[in-house]
């Protein structure tokens, strides 16, 4: 896979400074999309609700962000990258302070839905830090801005464990929709202003989607990828209160949400993960992470129900499906410069898709066959990964040649 070439014109230069801004952002804004799962078991019971309709509600977040993936990041190639985030965090802000007063499960899952449409911010910081690197530190970077956000997949689950347990779960929300404003007041005076990469109209932005995806492969497998790969992560931290509140554990929300600072040793690859891709390629990396996602689910399985297996297969999982996130980004944003945030709109569309069906699929399994039954289901949805990756492997291996 050769990257194109890149854009010549002017591009702001990207600090260090505003890199860990950008990081920290992404952090902020991506637990959004998952501040509900260690609360999911106490939301059911303040619903009076079965564990899969409230799965349900945790999958409408996903589903939520996959079109305002689809129908909102375009935007990021005709409009100005600043204008549209500060617009997306005013707008989260909105939705995430009127899901906090929920009063019913109908309410809760609107909230939920409008919550995912309006949390892309993460996704824009990431386009518009591949936009403003150098194409020969781009994985570097994107490894660093993706750190920031898998920091704050993983915290979110512990800080709304704890404030949960101790507060409430709409306090939760309304704690978010507080540093949405923080991060509008702070983009506002530091994020820089960066020229669109395409003139073409919304209508015509949105029909160029499905052409993209079908004239590049590496979009395409990479998508299928990392749409199973969410699927088997979401399927697990969507269950793993339900498995926490069983007789194996008697543990309630603040302790699953402290099992999300085990992940932390992912998040930290992501950097590593992003400066290995610069020099290896990106599917060299993928296989590591597939690997060792496969290995995490295998451990799951057979040692869940014993903490010492639980906490190596959480682990393993947060290692395996990071790396893999930081080789698909390297990817597709080494494709067409100009066509950046529509690639990254379809591929994390469909990467939240595969973490709606992980959500709904995990609690479903769950209430029909038990732990057995959602680590079945994840290495299912790994063994599809691993089908498309070695394929597209052995179609590079085959172009070399």
């Amino acid at each position: 896979m050769e990257p194109v070439k890149e854009e010549l014109s002017q591009k702001p230069a990207l600090s260090r400074s505003l890199l860990l801004l950008m990081s920290i952002a992404g952090a902020v804004s991506v637990a959004n999309l998952y501040d509900s799962q260690p609360l999911l078991a106490g939301l059911a019971q303040y619903f009076h609700v079965s564990s899969a309709v409230i799965g349900v509600a945790a999958m409408l977040t996903q589903i939520g962000n996959a079109i305002g993936l689809i129908f909102l990041v375009p935007f990021g190639d005709i409009v100005r990258h600043r204008l549209l985030i500060i617009t997306m965090l005013a707008c989260s802000m909105a939705a995430l302070s009127g899901l906090s007063f929920a009063s019913s499960i109908l309410w809760f899952a609107v909230g939920s839905l409008l919550v995912g449409i309006t949390s892309i911010t993460q996704i824009l910081l990431v386009t518009l830090a591949a936009h403003l690197a150098d194409p020969a530190s781009r994985g570097r970077v994107i490894g660093t801005v993706m750190t920031g956000l898998l920091f704050g997949m993983l915290l979110s689950r512990t800080f709304s464990g704890i404030v949960g347990e101790h507060w409430g779960w709409r306090a939760v929300y309304r704690i978010a929709a507080v540093m949405m404003g923080i991060l509008i007041v702070v983009f506002y005076f530091r994020l820089p202003r960066s020229s669109p990469g395409s003139s073409m109209s919304y209508g015509k932005l949105l029909a160029s989607l499905g052409g993209l995806l079908r004239r590049q492969p590496v979009l395409r497998s990479s998508s299928l990828i990392g749409a199973m790969m969410f699927a088997t992560f979401s399927a697990f931290w969507a269950t793993l209160s339900f498995l926490l509140e069983s007789p194996a554990y008697r543990l309630g929300a603040q302790a699953a949400g402290m099992f999300g600072l085990l992940g932390t040793a992912g998040a930290l690859a992501a950097s590593a993960a992003g400066r290995v891709s610069d020099r290896k390629g990106p599917l060299f990396t993928l296989t590591i992470g597939i690997c060792l996602s496969m290995a995490s689910f295998l451990c799951l399985w057979i040692f869940g129900t014993r903490m010492q297996g639980l906490i190596c297969g959480i682990i393993l999982l947060d290692l395996g499906v990071q790396t893999a996130q930081i080789s698909n980004q390297a990817k597709i944003n080494a494709l067409d410069a100009a066509s950046r945030s529509r690639n990254n709109a379809i591929y994390m569309a469909l990467y939240f898709v595969g973490g709606a069906l992980g959500s709904f699929l995990g609690s479903y399994f769950w209430g029909l066959f038990g732990w057995t039954g959602v680590c079945a289901l994840g290495v299912a949805f790994q063994g599809i990964a691993a089908a498309a990756h070695f394929r597209e492997f052995g179609h590079a291996l085959h172009t070399q040649k």
